[in-house]
């Protein structure tokens, strides 16, 4: 074996493993290792070029490390190079020779004269650096409009190259496992339903959209639900990417989302309306759309994943996608318990409080609750007020003084009896809210209560909630525009 720049991680320690040890050993940034879920799935996809770059090693020298470690334990010489069918540059030059293809392109040089400067000039290509590339362009001041508008021409470059890597490699459980299984689930769908529209014909009509209408309609139902698979993306993938500096790449992808979304409402709108030409044209769009995104997903986004995040981030990801729900099904497997134990909560910020979903400062805790559109106030289990909030406008004045005092020493005895039927079935289980609502000055007031169970499903307290609806209550149609005019 030669060592060279694109020598994948994962064959070395194949080969040599007790490489494991020394990388462990020569970097903090390398001791991810020691996991073997890291090792399959990183390992799987990462070059030594990479590696080298995340240890903040000099490549030649870490190459030259490992083949003198090799000879140590097995008295074997192995040769040190690069890539010999590769263009030999440093990151940076490729970075400008890829942005140069792209602005190119986008001021409309051919697609075969680009071709085949890749091919001369660069050859291979790795995942992330398509998004650094596309994280550069929008930098340098390309609107990401502009990159979204090419993106599948800017795959089409590249095709050749990504289609030469492995897709990625992770196990059961992992969230990039999830996603994938479910493109496997989509493409059928979306076979499907380009099977249903060939039967139709060309130019079908509307009598045999009608007959095909109730199987159409149900395909297009099933397939919206790929929007779960990308809220997951959108919420608990992007946000990691975030923090390692790719914004621009996921932004794109994320509109592309939205007009995907957007033709699944209008196809199942042209269906029920028996809207037969656009609705072909419609159909053709969405499934290319779909499919386009699952090979970008796979080719592009989900190996920079991989390459770029490790497993604390991987375990980020994981934790929020119950929440947020599976389109088809869920994880094949839990999550490793290796992950689970090596993976710490984070620690709270200096005077933070630590939430379910978060850190925060008592300062800031206060400043939302206060800025809530309703006013709340909480009794805990002995029935006794131990906060409210402090709006600007409160429709039931309150004052310090309530703080500490029995609930029922703040309502008038006509009522008292309603409160202690609330708090005794609250306090039993048999109920869990109660509301009601009331006119009071022109206005129209909404008045809830809610019973505060903590996990174990204690009784912990009850919540009062009031909203003023008047303005709610008039609300009709649609308003997704901004009106601040």
């Amino acid at each position: 074996m030669e060592l060279n720049a694109a020598t994948k991680l994962d064959d070395l320690l194949k080969e040599y493993p007790f490489l494991l040890d020394f990388f462990i050993n020569r970097s903090p940034k390398y001791k991810m290792l020691q996991s073997a879920v890291m090792r399959k799935t990183v390992g799987k996809v990462a070059p030594l070029e990479h590696v080298a770059a995340r240890g903040g090693i000099a490549l030649d020298t870490l190459l030259t490390e490992i083949a003198a470690e090799i000879k140590v334990k097995t008295g074997r010489e192995v040769s040190v190079g690069r890539d010999g069918n590769a263009p030999q540059q440093d990151a940076a030059a490729r970075q400008e020779l890829l942005k140069g293809i792209i602005r190119d392109l986008h001021a409309g040089v051919e697609m075969a004269v680009l071709k085949h400067r890749f091919h001369e000039l660069v050859r291979d290509i790795e995942a992330s650096e398509i998004a650094r590339m596309e994280q550069a362009l929008i930098a340098e001041g390309m609107p990401e409009s502009e990159i979204k508008r090419l993106c599948d021409v800017h795959v089409e470059v590249f095709k050749e190259s990504l289609a030469k890597q492995e897709p990625p490699s992770v196990p059961a459980g992992h969230p990039l496992h999830t996603l994938m299984k479910e493109n496997r689930v989509a493409e059928g769908i979306v076979g499907q339903i380009a099977g249903l529209a060939e039967r139709l014909g060309e130019a079908p009509d509307q009598e045999g959209l009608r007959m095909a209408g109730e199987e159409l309609a149900g395909l297009l139902e099933n397939l919206s639900r790929i929007n779960l698979h990308y809220l997951r993306k959108e919420n608990q993938l992007f946000p990691v990417l975030e923090l390692h500096e790719i914004t621009g790449p996921t932004e794109v992808m994320w509109a592309i989302h939205d007009d995907i979304r957007q033709a699944l409402k209008q196809a199942r709108t042209q269906v029920t309306e028996l809207r037969v030409p656009a609705l072909r044209e419609t159909l053709t769009s969405l499934l290319k759309a779909i499919s386009d995104m699952i090979y970008k997903e796979e080719h592009i986004l989900f190996p920079m994943a991989l390459e770029i995040l490790g497993e604390t981030d991987w375990f980020k990801v994981r934790r929020g996608e119950e929440e947020i729900g599976y389109a088809w099904g869920g994880p094949e497997a839990a999550w490793p318990e290796e992950t689970v134990a090596a993976t710490a909560e984070p620690a709270p910020q200096s005077g933070g409080v630590a939430l379910d979903t978060g850190i925060m400062s008592p300062e800031l805790i206060n400043l939302m609750l206060a800025h809530l559109p309703v006013d709340i106030s909480l009794v805990n289990e002995k029935d006794e007020v131990v906060y409210y909030s402090q709006t600007k406008e409160r429709i039931f004045p309150r004052s310090p003084g309530v703080i500490g005092r029995n609930v029922r020493n703040c309502h008038p005895p006509k009522s008292l009896h309603v409160v202690q039927k609330i708090l005794d079935e609250f306090r039993a289980g048999t109920r869990e809210s109660a509301e009601f609502w009331i006119q009071m000055g022109g206005r129209f007031i909404h008045i809830r209560y809610f019973a505060v169970r903590d996990s174990q499903g204690a009784y912990r307290g009850t919540l009062e909630v009031s909203q003023d609806v008047t303005g709610i209550r008039k609300l009709e149609g649609e308003q997704r525009l901004l009106d601040w005019d």
